[in-house]
């Protein structure tokens, strides 16, 4: 069953949050490990969170075509999905989960059409957003307000996605995303 699952939102609305609930729940669910050209924060580990690239690896990996999709969510930071990891999680049969940006999403949706359902987490709020990023200590202030801004532009493009689920109560934002998968699984 070659299956995606996508989760795209602005950057502090709870979407790693629901993933990683979401991954305890289904046996069959395996994360795909994204690409990218930034340095780790916090406890991120290389292989777990993401594969940490140099800038130049990174773009020396685009030109080799070793990616689905990549794209700069900032300047001078690049995200991507390898055709490797793809590969890799599909081989055991299991559906990938992607955890993106917004932009990201969107194309994986185009790439991998209908073996794919994409899913938009909502903040309840922009200033709720911000509290949610100020309160997990990991960014500097400036990125804060850079995410911050971005999340407006992202918001909107949130039709563009199979299912919408605002986070304003975890447990029923994950709920609702169960209920959206379950529905999918069975087609």
């Amino acid at each position: 069953m070659e299956k995606v699952i996508i989760f795209s939102a602005p950057s502090g609305s709870g979407k790693t949050t629901i993933v990683h609930r979401l991954l305890e729940v289904y046996d069959n669910f395996e994360f795909s490990i994204s690409a990218t050209s930034r340095a780790p924060r916090g406890k991120e580990v290389d292989g777990v969170d993401y594969y940490f690239l140099t800038e130049e690896e990174f773009l020396r990996r685009v030109e080799l075509g070793n990616f689905v999709e990549w794209e700069a969510v900032y300047a001078g930071t690049f995200y991507g999905t390898l055709h490797s990891e793809v590969r890799r999680i599909w081989s055991k049969g299991n559906i990938i989960v992607f955890d993106v940006d917004v932009v990201g999403g969107i194309n994986l949706k185009k790439i991998f059409g209908d073996k794919a359902r994409s899913i938009f987490i909502m903040p309840p709020s922009v200033e709720e957003l911000e509290r949610r990023l100020i309160g997990r200590a990991t960014d500097a202030p400036e990125v804060i307000a850079k995410r911050v801004a971005k999340a407006a532009t992202e918001i909107e493009r949130a039709p563009e996605f199979d299912a919408i689920v605002v986070n304003d109560d975890l447990e029923v934002a994950i709920a609702q995303t169960r209920e959206i998968i379950d529905r999918f699984i069975a087609e």
